[in-house]
């Protein structure tokens, strides 16, 4: 693949020659370009070079643009205001260089220089519970972002940090111990497969009774917290109990991400437990080390900066003062075993903004121990919560946590009904119906979470989630299905085909402009772990196109046939395009809608 260049990075490149040019004396020097509407881009570079050289910034930049030659590229170049330079770039430099990307499968999105490996932490959900409203963003941004940074040509290795370890374990064990069916599944048809919903369902009924049992009978109380030290241990039975469990969970954990349209693979799922051999080593590298210390029985590591209430020191504690480890023994190992074994260059967790501190002390404590060096980089891709229309924390009416599934579900049943009422003049089957309702739903479910700064909180509204008007992946799906529409109506009678030699109306050049923006868009949402700037993106797209098909018939178009190719060739990049940056986004784009 040969790498495309935009067509800001070609003029950025003639004014930062022509400046060079023009005025040797000051250097290499950035012509701060951006786009404009008062022109195609803007350059505002000559305003702070005019100050470093005591000069007037509307002389030198007449001065530039006497340097700059047009050719093929710059159609009209002014100077405005106290010295910036507006720049409109010609008709043809605008196809051509889309003709150049659509020639490409990768629509001329280069691959990053210098790759590294990312060992990204999401969709992290806990053994034996039921998955709520709040394990849905982790799941959605991270797989969002292994799609984006794969692309770039990163390579990432996904794990599933799950909760599969703990002391309620000692409870469940014990009660499966002493009712030994209860994670039998009672039906007549033994050989058909486990559905997520039955599989929870058992898992629900047993962690109930044990709790009951266990705040209940104190004697059993006693068993279930020898059977965590067996657990800890190692011991052969326990652990086969333990692992009945898990595989229960991991059934029903993948029919939900089955639903989000997501896939999560067994060999990626490293919980707690993957752990659990390293941590010994872990605090001992740490004591010795003098990383950590002894304070009233616990090893902890202190902060200058992060203080309780009381003004006192709040500790990372590795090891409890019982001999218990705390979840940074854990983090902190799992951190060794990325970086030494992974060979990660990147960590990068996609966890709730409430855990902040938590991780900003473990990173911290990695770097003073050497396992995170300075050619390895940690981030949080810290996310918001997801909020009712009210404003506050999604809810029952009881006021219990939303469950995962029953969230989907809705959303699923929502779109479709939207789908069914637009099909009638399509004439879609009722399997077409059904499938094109799923990936609406829950495409607007993902966009809605993506589309969302993942820093900031958002509101959860199916309503708006599932409108065609507005910033929504419903709007986005159906601005592609037109365009399939489209084409599939142009048929053998014209083809897309680049016709650089055309002029352009003003939604040609806007739609072309834009189109042009999707490789830096893509690097940039990359680089800063940031996927709402490619929702923001395409919704903008889809937005430009509908105009462009407002104002320039494409099938009718008045040019006569190499109108007609040039705007099918809009309409097919266009098309791509969407596709492509859905698809980054783990959304997908029906054909027919």
């Amino acid at each position: 693949m040969t790498s495309v260049p935009s067509l800001a990075a070609t003029v950025n490149q003639r004014v930062a020659d022509a400046l060079s040019a023009a005025l040797p004396e000051a250097g290499a020097a950035d012509p701060l370009l951006r786009r404009s509407d008062r022109a195609d881009f803007q350059a505002n570079g000559m305003l702070a070079l005019a100050k470093k050289l005591k000069g007037n910034p509307r002389e030198l930049a007449s001065q530039v643009v006497g340097q700059l030659t047009g050719g093929d590229v710059i159609k009209e170049i002014e100077v405005s205001g106290p010295g910036f330079l507006n720049i409109t770039v010609s008709d043809e430099a605008i196809v051509r260089t889309l003709a150049a990307r659509a020639a490409d499968d990768r629509l001329g999105v280069p691959y990053a220089e210098n790759p590294g490996t990312t060992v990204i932490d999401y969709a992290q959900p806990n053994v034996a519970k039921e998955m709520h409203v709040g394990h849905l963003r982790s799941a959605v941004i991270g797989a969002a972002m292994v799609e984006i940074l794969e692309f770039t040509g990163e390579k990432v290795i996904r794990r599933h940090h799950i909760g599969d370890w703990g002391t309620q374990f000692g409870m469940l064990i014990q009660y499966l111990i002493e009712h030994p069916h209860e994670l039998d599944h009672k039906r007549d048809d033994a050989s058909a497969e486990v559905s997520g919903e039955e599989a929870m369902s058992n898992l629900n009924r047993l962690y109930k009774a044990s709790r009951a049992l266990f705040d209940s009978d104190e004697e059993f109380k006693d068993r279930a917290r020898r059977r965590v030290v067996d657990l800890q241990a190692g011991d052969e039975e326990t652990l086969a109990l333990w692992q009945r469990f898990v595989d229960e969970s991991k059934v029903y954990f993948y029919s939900v991400f089955d639903k989000l349209d997501m896939e999560i693979r067994d060999a990626d799922v490293v919980g707690e437990s993957g752990y659990n051999a390293m941590l010994e080593e872990t605090c001992r590298l740490l004591e010795e080390s003098g990383v950590a210390v002894r304070s009233d029985g616990a090893l902890c590591v202190f902060f200058d900066d992060v203080k309780g209430p009381d003004g006192n020191p709040t500790p990372l504690i590795v090891k409890k003062s019982n001999g218990g480890y705390g979840y940074a023994a854990t983090d902190l190992s799992a951190i060794r075993d990325r970086v030494q074994g992974l060979g990660a260059s990147s960590l990068l967790y996609v966890v709730d903004a409430r855990q902040s501190l938590h991780f900003k002390m473990v990173f911290e404590t990695a770097r003073r121990a050497g396992w995170l060096g300075e050619d390895v980089e940690a981030v949080q891709l810290a996310f918001g919560t997801v909020l009712g229309k009210d404003g506050k924390p999604f809810k029952t009416r009881e006021g219990e946590t939303v469950r995962l599934v029953d969230l989907l579900d809705e959303a699923v049943d929502r779109a479709t009904a939207v789908v069914r009422e637009k099909s009638e003049k399509i004439g879609l089957t009722d399997a077409e119906i059904a499938e094109n309702g799923s990936q609406v739903g829950i495409g607007a479910v993902k966009y809605a979470d993506l589309s969302t700064s993942a820093s900031r909180d958002y509101k959860f509204d199916l309503d708006q989630m599932v409108s065609l008007n507005g910033d929504t992946s419903v709007y986005i799906q159906y601005a592609y299905a037109r365009i399939r529409s489209i084409l599939r109506k142009a048929g053998d009678t014209a083809a897309p085909k680049a016709h650089p030699e055309l002029p352009l109306a003003t939604a040609e050049r806007a739609l072309g402009l834009h189109l042009d923006q999707f490789a830096e868009t893509l690097e940039e949402a990359a680089a800063g772990y940031e996927p709402h700037k490619l929702a923001a993106y395409l919704y903008q797209l889809a937005s430009l196109f509908t105009t462009f098909y407002d104002q320039c018939p494409v099938l009718k178009a008045e040019g006569g046939s190499e109108q007609i190719e040039n705007r099918l060739f809009l309409c097919d990049l266009t098309a791509r395009t969407l596709h492509r940056g859905m698809a980054l986004l783990g959304i997908r784009t029906p054909e027919r809608l």
